[in-house]
Parts: structure tokens; C-alpha cells; sequence
């Protein structure tokens, strides 16, 4: 008896590890195993298939690697891998409604969906080349049509994450600051996943002298090509991509089989079956899918991950009303918000109280390359790391995590009403007060910058020329709606001498470059930049629409933005592109760059603006952008259009005065 227990005791052992190697079965927290996956069944399943048939994997040959590699979240230590294995491209599509009386928290949905009983088996390597000469550490993790087949990894560890059929792994035990690459097969063959290129970080103390980013927002599929992404990963000139959201869009657009860009699914995404094949969509862009697997990521949502103009209790297109609930086919925030029942994936009762997992935020977590969320603290996903000791990057979530109530398009005067309201916040206190702690940190261990990774467009700005009105000038989804949130930073800057503040903004389609100032508390001198507590860079879109028109009608706009905004140098709004910034303990230079056109995929971009802060000064370098940038509007400065266009894939330089489309035409 004891002999023959044995082998089933190994295989066991074997399974359970090999289960847990893959994160994305903790999604999206491994504090809490019983909101994720339930392995232990999975496991039961796994066995009993292998009992009947002797074999429970899917077979090498029927698999693909659907979605290329990825990584993201280095630390000095550790990174997080990712891919997707699976015997189809599509998602899986066990997605049905339930009807009927069930528990308000359960996701024991294998009562109503028959998950696959094939696991898939995969192997990964990390290594110091791209021949794999010397290789630092490697392991063994399944995947299952419960996580849609994505492996994410965490080497070496006790705990893991895995999602929508695909694999995420952390690997550790790795040196700071170092390149490595990494592959994933399909266990015991040559089917073989691209290689893929990462970086850990510097370990906090390190006095790296240089650090490259490039730093995106809002990629809209159906308006056209990535290609912004595409040309940063081929210049080979930063270290980490950082992406401050939007990384996909909710809303559908056009005809798959007639459009160019159709969106899938092609109407507005609910289910957690939609939000994976939106994601899986956007994974096929070719630009997108070389700057995953060439750079390290380090990303975090805005609205339309979810939906537009979210907030904690609702968005501008969903609410808790009967309005909302029967134009949208019978669906709650709570349950778009909550694991939808309806998830092909086997999970545990869920016993906490105030779980808001979101469809959405499960998809986010099965596909992106990102540490779980702490669920004792809701939808936790910001925090923050230290690069050397030459800057702390925080990372905020500026929009779902507890955001008070935004411009619902409806509610535009309302909010301006309430605009300065002392119980208004952008982030709920909790992570306020963590904000305000990690800025005070930062300085007291000596870091040089202290960079803030945020959604919105921090600066006061006056619209009243663009969307805006005379009785209500300013864009309330934006910080200029949450003033007393916004005075309570700039308070905690100034109070404790906290300098070298460099605040990143996406979301709103445009770029725009300001001295950080506490307008009306603090005395701020435009020609000098005296006054100013640091500088907000905030880039355009990756595709998603800006000001419209011709370059000469956005110039316009952007003329009259910077005529009636003191603290705002620069503002353009025709390109889509992307920003790097390069920092140093001397200074920050910031590139911006722009695609001539995202209607065709190309690899042409024109450099618009540059920029620079000097360690210490505070304010933007004198004259501002060199005194002259290619288009937009630059307060104090020259406009001078070259249409100099370079081709970062041959690495030609040429003057283009041929292209005149920016956008797939529908």
C-alpha cells in the first residue's frame, strides 16, 4: 500500500507547485487565495483526468504562444514575466449569464460552466544572453482555461499569480540593475516563445547616474496604429517603459471583416469574457507587442480600462440607477465591478465583506505584467519604487481606487459647485496619506527626484477657450475638480521643503508643460519660474484623439491654453506620441515626440518639444524648451516647423511634407 502511495503523493506534491508557480491563480491578490482561483480543485480536476487518460496535459503541438512575452514591476531582486499559452487564439468563451438565486459572493461557478480539463505545461528560462550561456534561474508553472491560459511568474517564491490563459511569474534572486532575457516552452519540446528582454532595477542605495523612461497614456485601437510604442522600443534609449493608463478603451467601434480596426467585441464591454478579448486585442498590435517584450513596464489604469469618467461609485455611463440599468441591458456597477459569476475560472466562496473586484480589474491583472493588489486594502494598485538613489517613482490611482464623484457630462455645474469642497479627494485618504508619507520618505533617504506617476492633468488649467465656459472654466474630471485635494499636496511640498518634484499626467489627449505651482497661495513669476515647487510633464495620446483639425487650428488652441495660463509653457495637441525623460542627479531632460500619422503602422516620428529642470531649481529651465520647439504654442518662445521625420527603423532623417492624415478614416 505504502509503495503505490507514493508516486500519487509526488505527483500531487508536484501539481500543487507547479499550480502555484503561476501567480495569475491568486489574482489579484495572494493574501487571499479564496478570491482567486481555487487550486486545490483545479488540482482534483487535474488528477482525475490524469487517473482516467494518463496524461492531463494538452499536447505541445496544439499550442501557440498567442500574445508574444512580457515583463514589468522591477525590483533590484525580482521581475514579473508573462505570456499566453493556449490551444486557440480566442479567449476563452464559458461566459454565460446565470440566472437564478445564487449567493451574493460566490464564484464556485463549476455549477454552471465546465472549465477545460487539460492543463497546459510550461517552462521558463532567465538568462544573462540571448543564447542562454549561462542561465540564472528557471522553472516549471501550468496554465488553465480557468486564467484564459496566461502565465505570470514569480521565481523562487512561496506565492503565486495567473491569469486569462496566460503565465505571469516573478523572478528573483536576481541582481540590481541588470539586463536579462527569458524564454518560455511548452514543457519537454522546442515550441518555443519569443525571447524576451528585462531589466531589474537599482537597489535603493546604488548612485546610478542615468535613467531612462518612456512614459505613455490612452491607446485607442480603432483610431489607429501604436505606433508610438513601436519607436521608443527601437531607439534603445531608456530603461523602463512606464505607462500612466488607458491602455484600452471599453467603448467598440466599427465592423470586424470591413473595418480596418474594428474593435472585439464589437459593442461596449461588461463581462469578464470582454474585458479579456478587448485586452487580447490590443496584445496583437505589433508595436505593442515588441515595447512588452523589450522593455520592462511599469503601468497603472485610468478610467477606460474600466470605464469612461469612473469613480468609486459609478461612471458617466454607468450608475446605479434604473435609468442606467435598462440602457445597459440590465447591468449593475456591482456587477460589473464584482468577478462576474459567470467567469469560466473555479473559485472559493469569497467570506469578505467589501470585495469590489471588478471584471475589469481581474482581465487588468490576468494580462498585465503587474504585482497583485493588497485586497485588504480594496482596489490597491498604487505604490511605489526606489530607482538607486536618484529617484523615488510613485505611482498613484487617481481614479478608482476612492475617488469622490467626477463630471458625469450632466453633473458639469454641480461639480464645479463643489469643486473646492474640503471632503473632496482624488484618492480616498488612505492612500492620501500614503502619498503625502512616501513624498516625505523620499526625501529623508536622500533620493534626488521624486517622480509621481499620475492619470490627470495636475495644474490648474483654464479651458474656457477650448470646452470650457466663462460660468465653468475648468475640466472638474481633472484635479481643477478636486482643488482642496490638490492644495493639500501642494501644502505638504511647501510646508516641508520638499523640492525635485516631477508630477506625469496622461489622459487628456494632449501635451502639455507646466511649472508646479500653488497659484493664488504662492507668489510665481512666468519669465522666471520663481515660486514653483517642481514640474509637470503631461503627454499626449498613444492614438486616442486630441484637438482635431489641422496642425495650424491646434496651434490655435494651443496659443490660446498658454495665453490664459500663467504657470503652462507649452501645450500641442495635434500629434500622438510620447515622452522621454532622462534623469540624472544634475538634471531632467524631457523629449517629446510625435507620429506624423497612427492611420498607417510606420516607424516615422518627429521630435517636438525638448525640455529641462535643473536638480534644485524647481522650475523649468530658462529659456523654456531652448527657446524654441517644432508646433503647439511655447510662452516666451518661437515656433519653428520643420517637419524633420525620423525613421527609427532605418535611422534616416528627412524633411516630410507628404502626410496629411492622422487617423484611420471610418
Amino acid at each position: 500500500m505504502l509503495t503505490s502511495q507514493v508516486p500519487l503523493f509526488l505527483l500531487i506534491a508536484g501539481t500543487y507547485a507547479s499550480f502555484d508557480g503561476n501567480i495569475n491563480y491568486r489574482s489579484p491578490s495572494f493574501r487571499h487565495p479564496s478570491l482567486g482561483v481555487d487550486v486545490p480543485k483545479v488540482v482534483k480536476r487535474d488528477l482525475s483526468l490524469h487517473k482516467r487518460q494518463g496524461n492531463s496535459t494538452v499536447p505541445a503541438g496544439s499550442l501557440n504562444f498567442t500574445h508574444g512575452v512580457a515583463s514589468g514591476d522591477p525590483l533590484p531582486d525580482s521581475v514579473i514575466l508573462w505570456t499566453r499559452i493556449s490551444p486557440m487564439m480566442q479567449n476563452d468563451a464559458s461566459n454565460v449569464t446565470v440566472e437564478g438565486t445564487v449567493p451574493l459572493y460566490s464564484h464556485d461557478t463549476q455549477q454552471y460552466i465546465d472549465a477545460s480539463n487539460q492543463k497546459v505545461c510550461v517552462e521558463y528560462r532567465v538568462g544573462i544572453d540571448r543564447n542562454f550561456s549561462s542561465v540564472v534561474t528557471q522553472g516549471t508553472a501550468y496554465t488553465t482555461s480557468d486564467i484564459d491560459y496566461t502565465v505570470k511568474v514569480r521565481l523562487n517564491a512561496l506565492y503565486g499569480d495567473n491569469a486569462d490563459a496566460g503565465i505571469q511569474v516573478e523572478a528573483s534572486d536576481l541582481s540590481p540593475y541588470t539586463t536579462y532575457y527569458y524564454q518560455f516552452n511548452v514543457c519537454g519540446s522546442s515550441n518555443r516563445s519569443p525571447v524576451g528582454r528585462t531589466k531589474t532595477s537599482p537597489a535603493p542605495d546604488d548612485a546610478v547616474t542615468n535613467i531612462g523612461l518612456a512614459v505613455f497614456s490612452c491607446s485607442n485601437w480603432p483610431n489607429g496604429y501604436f505606433n508610438a510604442y513601436g519607436n521608443a522600443a527601437r531607439k534603445e534609449d531608456v530603461d523602463y517603459f512606464v505607462h500612466l493608463g488607458d491602455y484600452i478603451y471599453e467603448t467598440g467601434k466599427g465592423t470586424i471583416g470591413e473595418d480596418e480596426r474594428a474593435t472585439n467585441p464589437p459593442d461596449t464591454i461588461f463581462t469578464l469574457y470582454d474585458y479579456r478579448t478587448r485586452i487580447a486585442q490590443y496584445r496583437t498590435d505589433l508595436d505593442l507587442v515588441l515595447a512588452h517584450q523589450q522593455y520592462p513596464w511599469i503601468t497603472v489604469w485610468d478610467d477606460h480600462e474600466v470605464s469612461n469618467n469612473g469613480y468609486r461609485d459609478g461612471s458617466s455611463a454607468l450608475n446605479n440607477t434604473e435609468d442606467s440599468f435598462v440602457k445597459d441591458g440590465g447591468v449593475s456597477v456591482d456587477q460589473r465591478k464584482m468577478v462576474s459569476k459567470s467567469s469560466p475560472s473555479i473559485f472559493n466562496r469569497i467570506r469578505t465583506k467589501d470585495v469590489r473586484l471588478q471584471n475589469a480589474v481581474r482581465a487588468y491583472f490576468e494580462w498585465m505584467p503587474i504585482r497583485q493588489t493588497d485586497l485588504d486594502d480594496n482596489l490597491r494598485i498604487w505604490r511605489s519604487f526606489q530607482i538607486g538613489s536618484l529617484f523615488d517613482l510613485i505611482m498613484l490611482d487617481t481614479r478608482n481606487y476612492d475617488r469622490s464623484i467626477t463630471d458625469l457630462t450632466w453633473n458639469s455645474d454641480y461639480i464645479y459647485d463643489i469643486g473646492n469642497d474640503a471632503g473632496r479627494t482624488m484618492m480616498g485618504s488612505h492612500q492620501e496619506n500614503w502619498f503625502y508619507n512616501s513624498l516625505s520618505q523620499s526625501q529623508q533617504r536622500g533620493a534626488v527626484w521624486r517622480i509621481i506617476g499620475n492619470q490627470v492633468v495636475f495644474s490648474r488649467i483654464n479651458i474656457t477657450s477650448w470646452f470650457g465656459t466663462f460660468e465653468n472654466p475648468y475640466n472638474g474630471d481633472q484635479w481643477d475638480g478636486y482643488q482642496s485635494n490638490r492644495n493639500r499636496t501642494f501644502q505638504h511640498m511647501y510646508d516641508n521643503a520638499i523640492g525635485n518634484n516631477i508630477m506625469l499626467s496622461g489622459d487628456s489627449h494632449a501635451n502639455w508643460v507646466s511649472d508646479l505651482v500653488w497659484l493664488d497661495t504662492h507668489e510665481y513669476d512666468p519669465s522666471t519660474g520663481s515660486g514653483a515647487v517642481g514640474v509637470e510633464f503631461a503627454g499626449t495620446a498613444v492614438s486616442s484623439t486630441g484637438f482635431g483639425g489641422t496642425i495650424a487650428s491646434a496651434n490655435q488652441q494651443s496659443s490660446s491654453l498658454v495665453r490664459d495660463n500663467s504657470e503652462l509653457m507649452w501645450n500641442e495637441g495635434y500629434y500622438r506620441g510620447y515622452f522621454n525623460l532622462h534623469i540624472s542627479p544634475e538634471s531632467i531632460t524631457a523629449n517629446y515626440f510625435g507620429c506624423p500619422t497612427v492611420a498607417t503602422r510606420n516607424p516615422l516620428e518627429i521630435s517636438l518639444a525638448n525640455f529641462t529642470v535643473q536638480s534644485g531649481a524647481n522650475r523649468l529651465t530658462r529659456p523654456v524648451a531652448g527657446g524654441t520647439v517644432e508646433t503647439g504654442y511655447l510662452k516666451m518662445g518661437n515656433i519653428s516647423m520643420t517637419n524633420l521625420t525620423h525613421n527609427t527603423e532605418t535611422g534616416e532623417w528627412a524633411v516630410r511634407n507628404d502626410i496629411n492624415q492622422m487617423f484611420i478614416s471610418c
